[in-house]
């Protein structure tokens, strides 16, 4: 008898024990949620990502879409559906005055790809290519007859230029011309706060963080699958993939903080911040990579049970299954939101 009540003292009853747990934190969790909500709906309210990334002209026309007239702005709420570029007018000498670009801006259907040096090459291009590089209200037919021609059209010579992708503004491919196009966005971001600068250091980013998020999905199936075919050397060879992925990461960040601070070329503020980033980022992992060694080195002896453990999930994996496409869900989540975030930022970098 007293052994059939030890046994239904431990039996499990999860009817019975079961309770919210972590109310405090489940409480704050809400909370994030609501302000991160609250932030999204202010910036798609108040920003414009889109005129950062689409690119707009000097009458309020964001390129490559339909826009709606703006009050006072005479050529505004134009069709710019097959207008996707941003050409500057005086793409050769751009300057920079209250962080906006001084030279008057278009939306064109192509950028030169060959050099115009006269109005009768801005008319030919204009006939042949259905771009127009004059100011709107210019018809192309009276680029060579209208005696103000010369102040709506583009200085003369027009370089040639070229459209990058997820840029769309015609850089000039002219070396001269490339080197002051360049100086003048330089001395627009060293003029931007720190929040624009760090928005702008992540979108030059974007392709290393896709990679990373690729190679960490790649490592958790690797994991999962280890879990369900390898029991007895798991442990051990996680243990050393641990001490070995920390040693690399600190001596990577190191050696990235070393050859960044002694790199003459250095000249955005965005990169000298970097350079701190790093510092950071490298004293941090060197101290964690210290204190999981240290208890790595203490707790040796216990590994015996966390070897029992992956036993029962590798059991747990044979039952269920989808349990290996866990890593896939997370990391389309995880995409899914980060572009959301960055959507978000964008906006509220535009907002004011």
């Amino acid at each position: 008898d007293s052994g059939d009540s030890v046994s239904e003292l431990r039996e499990w009853r999860p009817v019975v024990y079961r309770k919210c747990t972590d109310t405090l934190w489940l409480l704050l969790f809400f909370l994030f949620w609501a302000g991160l909500m609250f932030i999204s709906g202010y910036a798609v309210m108040a920003g414009a990502a889109e005129r950062l990334v689409l690119g707009y002209d000097s009458f309020g026309n964001i390129c490559g879409r339909k826009n709606t007239p703006v009050k006072g702005a005479p050529l505004s709420g134009q069709d710019m559906t097959n207008k996707k570029y941003v050409f500057f007018l005086n793409s050769c000498s751009l300057e920079m005055q209250s962080l906006k670009i001084s030279s008057l801006s278009l939306c064109v259907s192509s950028c030169p790809q060959e050099q115009l040096n006269s109005l009768e090459d801005l008319q030919s291009f204009a006939r042949n290519n259905g771009s127009c590089l004059c100011v709107y209200n210019l018809n192309f037919s009276s680029y060579t007859l209208n005696s103000k021609a010369a102040e709506l059209c583009p200085t003369l010579p027009v370089p040639p230029s070229k459209s990058f992708p997820l840029f769309n503004r015609c850089v000039p491919q002219n070396p001269e011309c490339y080197t002051k196009y360049a100086s003048a966005l330089i001395s627009m971001v060293n003029e931007m706060d720190v929040f624009h600068r760090i928005l702008s250091g992540i979108l030059a980013g974007r392709d290393t963080v896709i990679g990373l998020s690729v190679l960490a999905l790649a490592f958790s199936f690797i994991l999962v699958l280890v879990f369900r075919f390898i029991r007895m050397l798991l442990v051990h060879t996680l243990i050393a993939l641990v001490v070995f992925g920390l040693l690399f990461v600190s001596g990577v960040l190191w050696w990235l903080y070393y050859d960044y601070r002694n790199d003459p070329s250095t000249e955005l503020k965005t990169e000298k911040e970097n350079v701190k980033f790093l510092l950071g980022y490298a004293i941090f992992s060197t101290i964690v990579t210290v204190v999981l060694l240290s208890l790595i080195l203490v707790l040796r002896k216990r590994l015996q049970f966390t070897v029992q453990l992956f036993r029962i999930v590798g059991k747990i994996i044979g039952r269920i299954p989808f349990l290996l496409f866990q890593p896939l869900w997370t990391f389309l989540i995880l995409v899914v939101f980060w572009v959301f975030w960055v959507a978000v930022l964008l906006s509220l970098g535009t907002a004011g």
